[in-house]
């Protein structure tokens, strides 16, 4: 096992599995709201230290699946990645909130052949007190730390 592959058995050791379902939850939830129906799979997991990857299936709507059918695939990309882009604060706060750290970036991705979606999330390291990459203004400094 190298020094990565420690860091990650660590972290999902340690983690709460109960913080990566909630943040699958959140996606589902945003999922709905954004797009009128949510995954029927999800899943949250550490990809290293800083790193946070939630797989969603079956997301397409009736309209996405009709794009597909016609062979659109760049199309429904081109639609399903304005909409993520346009909306990078909603699918960072919920992270923010329930790792109690700052997004330093946010990735979105779609196989439009799988019907496969995945968002990425790379954390600040724990203390970080700038920007986020949500749009949230920077955290105010923490008394003690």
């Amino acid at each position: 096992m190298d020094r990565l592959d420690l860091a990650v058995a660590h972290d999902d050791a340690t983690q709460p599995q109960s913080m990566l379902s909630a943040i699958s939850n959140e996606m589902v939830r945003i999922y709905k709201e954004q797009f009128g129906r949510g995954p029927t799979k999800t899943r949250t997991n550490w990809a290293g230290p800083d790193v946070l990857v939630v797989t969603l299936e079956q997301t397409f709507t009736p309209v996405e699946h009709t794009l597909r059918k016609l062979g659109e695939h760049e199309r429904l990309r081109e639609l399903r990645m304005l909409f993520q882009y346009a909306e990078a604060g909603v699918f960072c706060e919920p992270v923010e909130r329930l790792t109690g750290r700052t997004v330093r970036a946010f990735l979105s991705g779609i196989d439009t052949e799988a019907d496969v979606a995945t968002e990425m999330f790379v954390l600040h390291p724990d203390g970080y007190e700038g920007a986020s990459r949500g749009g949230a203004s920077p955290r105010p400094p923490s008394i003690g730390r």
